[in-house]
């Protein structure tokens, strides 16, 4: 288990270690195989499973982590997700105009734009290539680690109202540059082949078929403020609770919890999820099914069951206090946030909320409320669209955190550990 301390700087060096879902999810299961938990193939057959520790992946971007135990009659379950908005290089990307190379990309999710010009940019993802000759497909992931790239303000004597309210063009203004070359067009895939053998021990021929690549912040997160209390950097949202959720169920595997505890962690929340491997998608009632075949006995389990739906949350902005409902202002520095919505953009009830506020008591953790203006559209998360499938109460909470979407977003390293906390809390034997 991690001590306070070092819980913060944790957390910054596995967010900026997973620049991606893709390397995010390859960072969970390093620490799931280091602490015993067996890899599960779906493209095997196996149901019925003894008692132990089991993870399984889907897209090598979404991962289902679970201690499984014979007898228990309820399936404690913690969902986050593994992407965040951001620039996904497009499949035929390159852009030659006048001697710059640039690289065409499509906007990833609700990202905050602005924030991305003049940061130094660098690439992530993972490719698909095979040996020359064989028809066999391998996958790897690459990171260059390095600025590579930058996307240009244009210069406020050539635009004099860029201080005022203006509309970033989606297609035309958010296209890095990464050199400058006389080259007639430049080989992309070349590009992306050098940087896999500098990574890999590769065979002397090969051929790059496909890729997704995502542009990221270069710059590290970072713990600020006169006193650190700050944790600031790209994919808070929602990496921030896929590190808890980890965390926490390492920990219940130390405790030998007693109970059923599974970790949910998705790919694709921030384009709405419909996807295999999104939170709409069957991977998790695909896994269920599997471990409990009997529809009646897998109900009676959910029936008994709570889903801990953690993303983030909004956090009242010092510059901007009324853009919250006057009675629902979360803090920094002063605990989780529960989320509700009468429409059921998040999946909260009475009863959910008032089994979190127990939690938290227990785990002496402060909690608020974030409920969004009635003036204001709000966001949704993965809750609604879990609990739809398989039928599971369900709470929405997060950390209250400040720039959501850009790309560097900033929470208070207390609210990060608070949550891991509570997270922690709710998969001890305790509560069963």
């Amino acid at each position: 288990m991690i001590a306070e301390k070092q819980y913060a700087p944790e957390l910054a060096n596995f967010i900026g270690s997973s620049p991606t879902a893709f390397h995010a999810v390859a960072l969970a299961v390093d620490l799931l195989k280091k602490n015993g938990f067996e890899q599960l193939d779906e493209k095997e057959t196996w149901e019925r499973l003894p008692a132990g520790k089991y993870f399984v992946l889907r897209n090598e971007s979404s991962l289902i982590g679970f201690i499984w135990q014979d007898r228990a009659k309820s399936v404690e379950m913690i969902g986050a997700h593994t992407d965040s908005p951001c620039l996904k290089v497009k499949p035929k990307p390159v852009i030659k105009t006048c001697n710059c190379f640039q690289l065409g990309v499509e906007i990833y999710g609700g990202a905050l734009l602005r924030p991305w010009f003049d940061r130094e940019l660098s690439l992530a993802g993972r490719a698909l290539w095979h040996e020359l000759g064989s028809s066999e497909l391998h996958s790897s992931l690459l990171d260059f680690k390095r600025p590579i790239a930058i996307i240009p303000n244009l210069a406020i004597h050539l635009n004099r109202e860029a201080n005022k309210l203006q509309e970033v063009n989606r297609q035309s203004d958010m296209v890095p540059l990464l050199s400058l070359t006389e080259e007639e067009q430049p080989d992309f895939l070349a590009l992306i082949e050098k940087q896999l053998r500098s990574q890999y021990s590769l065979p002397e021929q090969i051929a790059v078929t496909d890729h997704e690549l995502f542009f990221y912040d270069a710059a590290p997160p970072a713990l600020i403020g006169l006193e650190e209390q700050f944790l600031s950097g790209g994919r808070l949202d929602n990496l921030a609770s896929c590190f808890a959720a980890l965390q926490a169920l390492l920990a219940a595997d130390t405790n030998e919890t007693t109970q059923n505890c599974m970790i949910m962690l998705n790919d694709h929340e921030e384009v709405g999820s419909t996807s295999a491997v999104g939170a709409q998608g069957s991977f998790l009632r695909d896994i269920l099914e599997r471990l409990l075949p009997n529809p009646g006995e897998r109900q009676a389990m959910l029936r008994n069951s709570l889903l801990i739906s953690a993303d983030n949350a909004h956090a009242l902005h010092p510059n901007f206090a009324d853009k919250h409902d006057p009675q629902h202002q979360p803090l920094m520095n002063k605990g989780l946030v529960i989320k509700v919505n009468a429409n059921q953009r998040y999946a909260t009830n009475a009863k959910t909320s008032a089994r979190f506020r127990l939690l938290c008591e227990q785990a002496q953790v402060p909690v608020q409320e974030f409920v969004v203006r009635n003036d204001m559209g709000c966001g949704s998360t993965i809750g609604p669209l879990t609990a739809a499938k398989i039928g599971v109460e369900t709470i929405d909470i997060g950390i209250p955190s400040l720039a959501m979407h850009s790309i560097r977003e900033t929470a208070a390293c207390k609210d990060c550990w608070y949550l891991y906390q509570v997270l922690q809390t709710f998969f001890t034997p305790a509560r069963s």
